[in-house]
């Protein structure tokens, strides 16, 4: 196959690219910083992979690239968990998303031969937070700003069909591996100083990072596959879980609690990311036949970890 992928720098989207040059696959990795992107794909190691400067929100030239893949993976968007959500930061944080996809599709629409497949990023947001609730794939969508998001987000990918495009949107958990939410969960416990962020009360529906890439390879390889599928284990945990878990693998106590409001106090309205949860089961995505690798979060933790 040769595959497009946007993100391909972030967390998911590197290991997704290292899968796919392993099974020999041809790559393009579209990036707005090409410089960065030729450090993390060198081309002695990867020779496999092709990297293409683009604007995420601009028509180009990029958008030829295109037409001569079978497949487009998108990824991109601005990081949600980073710093207070200022107006502005919120503004980013959409069009980043929604405009960046509606240019995805817009040369997917325009090339020829078209690919066959676009696989669009989401994330569990859709839902809304709640701590009594449990949501599938059939959910109703919430209405805070990152429900809404995800909302427009999934709205411009549903376009491709238009083209005759097989679409697959996967709704992301927290995803975990060396790096992402777990390594600023890390330090603490490190310092004897970990605990349950906020009421531990609220629900943690997390994924390993290998088994969102063979979540991934398993949309890209199965043309039955379509629709929307959670990118999520099939047993979300409470947050007090989830730091009694990461303390017993290692071997640290996890007794000190970090109060919401200073969460809030660093993150502003972003604090919703980490003191409001919902619980996500990934029931179409088991309907599938898939199998997780890390179905359950000790397991999980102890490969990351170790």
């Amino acid at each position: 196959m040769k595959v497009a992928i946007t993100g391909a720098t972030g967390f998911v989207g590197s290991r997704l690219v290292q899968r796919l040059h392993a099974k020999g696959h041809q790559i393009v990795v579209l990036t707005r910083n090409t410089t960065f992107a030729q450090k993390v794909f060198p081309s002695e190691a990867f020779p496999n992979v092709e990297i293409v400067a683009y604007t995420p929100n601009a028509s180009g030239s990029w958008q030829s690239v295109i037409a001569s893949c079978d497949s487009v993976v998108n990824l991109a968007g601005e990081p949600i968990g980073e710093g207070r959500w200022t107006p502005e930061r919120k503004q980013e944080i959409l069009n980043s998303r929604k405009l960046g996809t509606q240019k995805i599709v817009e040369a997917i629409a325009n090339a020829n031969p078209k690919p066959t497949l676009l696989i669009n990023a989401s994330a569990i947001g859709y839902y809304g937070t709640s701590e009594t609730a449990t949501f599938d794939e059939t959910s109703l969508s919430g209405n805070d700003f990152l429900a809404q998001v995800c909302q427009a987000w999934e709205a411009e990918a549903r376009k491709v069909q238009e083209a005759g495009v097989r679409l697959v949107i996967l709704r992301f958990g927290i995803v975990l591996g060396n790096g992402g939410a777990l390594g600023k969960m890390i330090p603490p416990f490190k310092m004897f100083a970990g605990g349950p962020i906020g009421s531990g009360r609220q629900w943690f529906s997390w994924i390993h990072v290998d088994d969102l890439v063979s979540l991934i390879l398993q949309a890209l390889t199965k043309p039955e596959i379509k629709g929307v599928y959670n990118g999520t284990a099939p047993n979300p945990v409470r947050m007090a879980d989830l730091s009694q878990t990461l303390g017993q693998v290692m071997n640290r106590p996890s007794w000190l609690p970090v109060p919401g409001f200073a969460i809030e106090a660093l993150l502003g309205d972003g604090a919703i990311v980490v003191l409001e949860g919902q619980q996500v089961v990934p029931k179409r995505t088991l309907e599938t036949g898939f199998e997780y690798k890390y179905p359950n979060l000790q397991s999980a933790l102890r490969q990351i970890l170790t």
